[in-house]
């Protein structure tokens, strides 16, 4: 080793850390999800995920202040309806749930936080699939986007500034950008579930949104095995118009995210989704590891490799300590 070939001095204080540090995470960066569900009459505690809740409407409200206060990027909202049906008609009810928590929110926040909507059928159907299902039990793909475009317009109806189509279907960036132009929805965007897999790291979710799902997804969303079928889709999305493109879940698909981010000419978002969550949560509660340490390092790791967005369950506490 020569003299002068030593990295360590950038590293022996604090500030110098600081100073050359590469990658940062600031509050901007980070959106929260959150789920609203139909007659609470107060928030109810989800078990798989510590310290997440089904909100009420009350404190789904300040829930979002909340997220406004601490200067997050976004909130994503979920829809857990007290009733299910084939169609998911739920979806598209201006009443349904998720529209009444997207109007409620959009008057909290105004435009001081962006206000996100997941437009997908999986929490409304009494199937738990993403989409309509044809007579032989498979998700009818055409007759599904017809229902994500009115779902879509519905939010945007009820102030939502993104809709988010999580479903996987083909054509349905296109499909939603056509109905919400025909609408006069010409500025809401659109953040696209580009590279969503068929993951086993969903589990606490299907609890969070009362799931009603039999079988598995494995028609629709991609296998684990396969990268180069991500940045088809993602290509498939920009061309349709995507504003924004997600890759989920985010820790186990560092790569495919990178390899997005490289492809992308639209920010890049990525979820750390439930089952990280519920893993983090559970090692931390048997004090096998730091939280606060773990959290920051997971959420740098997802930045680093290059999502522009990142949604975390840990988003507003994570900001609170945050620089902006």
């Amino acid at each position: 080793m020569f003299p002068t070939d030593r990295p360590r001095r950038l590293r022996t204080t604090p500030a110098l850390r600081r100073l050359v540090s590469e990658t940062e995470v600031r509050p901007r960066n980070l959106v929260l999800p959150v789920f609203v569900a139909e007659g609470l009459d107060a928030p109810k505690p989800i078990s798989s995920m510590p310290g997440v809740v089904q909100h009420t409407r009350e404190t789904l409200r300040k829930a979002a202040a909340e997220a406004a206060a601490a200067g997050l990027g976004g909130i994503m909202l979920f829809g857990v309806p007290s009733t299910h049906d084939a169609t998911g008609s739920g979806a598209v009810d201006p009443d349904g749930i998720l529209n009444v928590g997207l109007r409620e929110v959009r008057a909290e926040v105004g435009d001081a936080l962006p206000v996100m909507a997941d437009t997908c059928l999986d929490e409304f159907t009494d199937h738990g699939h993403c989409g309509v299902l044809a007579p032989d039990g498979s998700v009818d793909n055409d007759a599904t986007l017809e229902v994500y475009a009115d779902m879509a317009v519905a939010q945007a109806d009820a102030g939502a500034h993104v809709v988010a189509p999580s479903g996987m279907m083909d054509g349905q960036v296109g499909r939603i950008r056509a109905a919400l132009d025909a609408a006069g929805h010409v500025d809401t965007a659109i953040l696209a579930y580009s590279a969503k897999y068929a993951s086993a790291f969903y589990g606490p979710f299907r609890e969070a949104v009362d799931s009603q799902l039999r079988g598995d997804r494995r028609t629709y969303q991609q296998d684990p095995a396969n990268a180069r079928e991500a940045l088809r889709e993602t290509t498939l999305d920009l061309a349709e118009g995507a504003d924004m493109v997600m890759v989920k879940p985010a820790m186990a698909y560092l790569d495919v995210l990178r390899s997005v981010a490289e492809l992308s000419d639209v920010p890049v978002a990525a979820y750390q989704v439930s089952g990280e969550y519920a893993m983090i949560s559970a090692a931390a509660e048997r004090g096998w590891i730091d939280l606060e340490r773990t959290v920051l390092e997971t959420v740098t790791g997802i930045r680093r490799a290059g999502a522009d967005i990142i949604l975390t369950y840990w988003a507003t506490e994570l900001a609170t300590r945050l620089d902006r």
